[in-house]
């Protein structure tokens, strides 16, 4: 393998992770990039990302060659596939989107190239999935005239403090040369922030169980707000606390969604079952989690029957994934939405960050344009977090609630605000 300390990098996929982390290498090596959605790359062309994660003047410095046409991969000597990996109807791994990308790429590699994967996974699949197609696609061998690595993305969508180059970035390659190739491939846009795993199936160990157990904490935390709230304590409450201890892990109830946290623990799972492994702790926390949703929207729904409010107007605020991003992906307040119509409820949707033609996509309606100054719903869900739901003050919460009416605050986001004693309130 030749040493190369300046590649020609290939992107494929250029979502949350794809399009940060080719502005993050353009400053240090050519990089182009491919998806095979045109309105992507349309949109990014006229310097607009819709994920939010890139500003357009950030768009407009940087120097990019983006296409929808696989052939912008040709002459590229390092290919980075960042392709979702989500799960199907059954909670089963879906390599679908990786699978496609090896083959998109396998046409275009010449001696010396290397691939690495960046989507989340189980351990093998960079060697057992991602290799196979490569060489049959390609004629070339991995260990001879092909190099594969493996450098797990660690993207936090909406969280600026921690980007590409503000984070290690762990790399494995198959050989101890590729690794030292990718450490020059990612070294300058980290810091040299780097970790090298002791393998790749190590590096896909880790970075699904980086997730799973941010999960399982989640999971307990829900219980124990359901715990609390059979006696009539705020989880909230405690929490604040129990926060008071230096030790205390300060992991935050509510919907656990998205499309890390709330499939990431599957993929393990899913490996574990086929080496005759029950996954008993990981699939706990999962069910706890994906449960969470209905749990809530029977709470809310039970608590409008005693004020006499049954089949009630509700008006959700928050529907992405989680707070200050635009993300829909496996958010669960679709859940939230369907049990409260199921008791009768009809729901509008509000999210002052979400793209309305997805928002009508995902829940068969489209969200209102805009939050009115005032209302007559007879529940308020406050969902997630978004600041603008926090910049809120008590009057106009007030005044989006048919008075006697209910305000079920599920992030605990206006505990400290002084409503009107005419309204009940609820909370996790």
């Amino acid at each position: 393998m030749n040493a190369v300390s300046l590649e020609e990098v290939a992107i494929v996929g250029l979502g949350y992770v794809g399009l940060p982390l080719a502005l993050a290498l353009a400053p240090h090596h050519p990089v182009r990039g491919y998806d095979l959605d045109p309105r992507r790359i349309a949109e990014l062309a006229a310097g607009h990302d819709r994920t939010g994660e890139v500003s357009p003047e950030r768009l407009a410095e940087a120097s990019l060659r983006l296409a929808s046409d696989p052939s912008v991969l040709d002459g590229a000597t390092a290919f980075l596939i960042t392709v979702p990996t989500p799960v199907d109807d059954a909670n089963r791994p879906d390599l679908g989107a990786v699978e496609a990308a090896a083959r998109t790429i396998a046409p275009f590699l010449r001696p010396g190239a290397l691939v690495v994967l960046e989507s989340t996974v189980y351990p093998g699949v960079t060697e057992q999935v991602v290799g196979p197609i490569l060489e049959a696609g390609s004629g070339l061998t991995v260990g001879d005239s092909l190099w594969l690595g493996y450098s797990p993305e660690r993207v936090n969508p909406g969280d600026s403090a921690h980007g590409i180059g503000q984070v290690t970035k762990v790399i494995a390659g198959s050989t101890e040369a590729t690794t030292e190739r990718l450490a020059r491939l990612y070294g300058p846009a980290t810091g040299e922030r780097l970790f090298r795993a002791a393998s790749i199936r190590v590096a896909e160990a880790a970075k699904v169980i980086e997730n799973i157990q941010r999960d399982i904490n989640i999971a307990f935390v829900n219980e124990a707000a359901q715990i609390f709230g059979a006696l009539g304590i705020s989880i909230h409450d405690v929490l604040d606390a129990a926060r008071t201890k230096w030790n205390f892990l300060p992991f935050t109830p509510g919907l656990v969604g998205g499309h890390c946290v709330g499939v990431d623990p599957y993929y393990l799972a899913d490996l574990a079952t086929r080496l005759g492994k029950h996954p008993e702790m990981i699939l706990a926390g999962r069910r706890i989690n994906d449960g969470m949703a209905g749990w809530i929207a029977r709470r809310i729904a039970q608590r409008l029957v005693r004020l006499d409010r049954r089949g009630g107007r509700v008006l959700v605020l928050g529907l992405t994934f989680k707070e200050a991003v635009p993300d829909l992906r496996n958010s669960k307040v679709v859940d939230l939405v369907s049990v409260l119509e199921a008791w009768g409820h009809p729901v509008d949707l509000h999210d002052p960050l979400a793209d309305a033609d997805e928002v009508t996509s995902l829940f068969g309606r489209p969200p209102l344009s805009a939050l009115p100054d005032h209302g007559a719903w007879d529940a308020v869900v406050l969902a997630v977090a978004h600041p603008a739901y926090r910049a809120l003050s008590a009057a106009h919460i007030e005044a989006l609630v048919d008075p006697g009416g209910l305000v079920a605050d599920i992030k605990g986001l206006w505990r400290d605000l002084p409503l009107a004693a005419t309204l009940a309130r609820w909370s996790l």
